[in-house]
C-alpha cells in the first residue's frame, strides 16, 4: 500500500470518527462550535464527508474533544497478509488442502515424517497422482516396491493394493492430485526423473480444478 493510499484510507474514515468523537462527550454541534470557533456548518460538513478538512482543524477539534490525534487520523492497520491454513493431521502426517474448491480432482501438500515407515496395504475408490518434492519417498503398489526422489512422479489407481511413506532416512514433502472418479490424470506412471518442476504441478491443479466446475 503507498503512501497516498494510506492518507486517503485514513481521511475517507475521519468524518465518522470526528462524529463519534463528539458524540461520545454529549457534545452538539453548537456547543462544539462555540468551544472551538469552528462554524456549525463547517462542522456538519467535515463530519458528513462534504469538506476537506486540514490538520489545524483536526487540531482544534480534537483538543476540545480531549481526544488523541492519532484516534482521529490514525491509518488503518495493515493486516498479516499470510493465509492461516488448517495443519490436520492423518495418521502421523500433515495433510494440507492446496484449494477451497469442493470439486476433483483435490489438490493437497503432503509432510510425511521419517518415522512413517510401516507399510499397510490399502484400497479405496479413486485415482491418484503423485510428484516428490523433497526427500525420498517409499511406494509400495500391488508387487512393486519403489523410491521416488525429487522430481519424481507416479500415478495409479487407488483400486489397487498401495501405500507410500518414508523410507526412514528423512522427511517427505509431496503434492497429491486424488479424485474418486478414478480418471486419469494424463501423466503416465513412472520412476525416472521427471522434468515437471513443482510449478507445473501448482498450474496442472488449478487447470484441472477449473476444467471439472467448467463442467459441471
Amino acid at each position: 500500500m503507498t503512501i497516498e493510499h494510506v492518507v486517503d484510507a485514513a481521511l475517507e474514515k475521519l468524518p465518522a470518527r470526528l462524529r463519534r468523537a463528539r458524540e461520545k462527550r454529549n457534545m452538539t454541534l453548537t456547543e462544539l462550535s462555540t468551544r472551538t470557533g469552528i462554524s456549525s456548518s463547517t462542522l456538519s460538513r467535515l463530519e458528513s464527508g462534504q469538506r476537506r478538512t486540514t490538520m489545524k482543524l483536526v487540531m482544534q477539534i480534537a483538543m476540545e474533544l480531549e481526544v488523541p490525534l492519532a484516534d482521529l487520523v490514525a491509518a488503518p492497520s495493515v493486516q498479516d497478509p499470510r493465509v492461516q491454513l488448517p495443519r490436520p493431521r492423518t495418521l502421523g502426517r500433515t495433510v494440507l488442502p492446496l484449494t477451497r474448491q469442493t470439486t476433483e480432482p483435490k489438490a493437497y501438500k503432503l509432510v510425511i515424517p521419517a518415522s512413517e515407515t510401516e507399510s499397510v496395504l490399502r484400497t479405496h475408490a479413486g485415482y491418484e497422482w503423485l510428484y516428490v518434492l523433497s526427500g525420498t519417498l517409499r511406494l509400495r503398489l500391488g508387487p512393486h516396491d519403489i523410491e521416488l526422489g525429487p522430481g519424481e512422479v507416479a500415478e495409479f489407481p487407488t483400486e489397487q493394493p498401495h501405500w507410500f511413506g518414508s523410507t526412514g532416512r528423512g522427511q517427505v514433502e509431496l503434492l497429491s492430485l486424488f479424485g474418486t472418479q478414478g480418471e486419469m490424470m494424463h501423466v503416465r506412471a513412472h520412476t525416472r526423473r521427471s522434468d515437471i518442476t513443482a510449478q507445473d504441478c501448482v498450474e496442472f491443479a488449478g487447470r484441472e480444478a477449473s476444467l471439472s466446475m467448467a463442467t459441471e
